[in-house]
């Protein structure tokens, strides 16, 4: 029998799962999940590496890919234990696929530019659409994704066809015309479904700016959240240097202290 010291440390995890699962010998907690169970567990480590990562926190970055990789192990536990596949049927489809989409590394061909490679990438992606009979402009877009990051895919394949803006500042009149259009609704006591109708819209062609800017909408949004809540943590700590809490402060006071919360992040930059 092999030891912990004889196997790689991906089969030696591979072991562990199977252990865990085992219906006399593992864990009854382990047994009892199935994919739909460990969704939750999946998207909450996919986060902690995000926050890993914004941190720079190369420890944390190693510690949180593991629990993320666990997730993996755990779900492709569960496929074989009911014959659907396995890990490295997993590991098998990644590699055929990233070999396939960079024939310029594994094969002979050549691209004259960036831009071109770009094109090629996605006529290989459409290809492997039409295969799986995936069909549809925005076909093998999740449901499920963030929904910034879902409209700017949406936004993306929809420009592949020519359904684009030229430049970035056409996108501008259409964010004003959209915030108009929810200070109308608002103004004419439209019901909350409209007003969210126009909020969407407001969202929308932001996101569809940010991509004509290269920007990932829902990254930039994230940091410009972790922003608000740094700050408004040493808003916190400067009213309590006067001895204010948060609740008895009024706007006034905490105002003045976000403002002086600014001024220090632009003096340490």
């Amino acid at each position: 029998m092999s030891t912990a010291t004889d196997i790689s440390p991906i089969q030696q995890l591979l072991n562990i799962m199977a252990q865990l699962r085992d219906p006399e010998l593992g864990c009854s907690w382990d047994r009892k999940q199935t994919w739909q169970s460990l969704l939750p567990y999946t998207l909450e480590e996919t986060y902690e590496v995000v926050d890993a990562v914004d941190r720079n926190d190369a420890p944390a970055v190693c510690d949180e890919l593991g629990d993320l990789l666990l997730q993996v192990v755990f779900m492709a536990q569960i496929a074989e234990e009911q014959g659907l596949f396995n890990f490295n049927d997993i590991a098998r489809g990644i590699s055929e696929k990233l070999i396939r989409r960079h024939p310029h590394v594994f094969d002979s061909t050549v691209y004259a530019s960036e831009a071109e490679q770009k094109q090629a990438w996605e006529a290989i992606k459409q290809a492997e659409r039409a295969e799986k009979e995936q069909k549809g402009l925005f076909a093998g877009i999740p449901a499920a994704m963030p929904a910034l990051r879902r409209a700017q895919k949406v936004q993306k394949r929809a420009a592949q066809v020519g359904f684009d803006w030229a430049n970035w500042q056409q996108v501008v009149p259409k964010v004003h015309e959209e915030l108009d259009e929810v200070a109308e609704a608002v103004a004419n006591n439209e019901s909350f479904t409209r007003i969210e109708e126009e909020m969407g819209d407001v969202l929308l062609a932001a996101s569809n700016m940010a991509r004509m800017l290269g920007v990932d909408a829902e990254n930039a949004l994230r940091l410009s959240s972790r922003k608000f809540e740094k700050r408004f943590e040493r808003v916190e700590e400067l009213l309590a240097q006067d001895q204010l809490s948060l609740e008895a402060a009024s706007l006034a006071q905490m105002d003045a202290a976000w403002e002086t919360a600014k001024l220090e992040e632009k003096t340490k930059t």
